[in-house]
C-alpha cells in the first residue's frame, strides 16, 4: 500500500515536533521557513494572507 502526503504536511509535522521537543535551533528555523515557502503555494495562501491583514488591522486599530 502506498500513502502519498504533500510535502507541506510532512514539513509541518517536522516543524511542529522540532519546536515542541527539541527547542529552537538554526536548522529548525530553516525547516519552518521551508514550511512557510511551500504553504504559500497552496490553496490556503489567500486565507492566511487575509487573516494576517485582518489581525494587523485589529491590532493597529486598538492603538489609535
Amino acid at each position: 500500500m502506498t500513502v502519498s502526503l504533500p510535502l507541506v504536511v510532512v514539513l509541518g509535522f517536522f516543524a511542529g515536533g522540532a519546536v515542541r521537543f527539541l527547542g529552537v535551533r538554526v536548522w529548525i528555523v530553516v525547516l519552518i521557513a521551508l514550511f512557510g515557502f511551500w504553504l504559500s503555494r497552496t490553496f490556503l495562501a489567500p486565507a492566511i494572507e487575509s487573516g494576517t491583514r485582518s489581525g494587523v488591522t485589529v491590532i493597529n486599530g486598538s492603538h489609535a
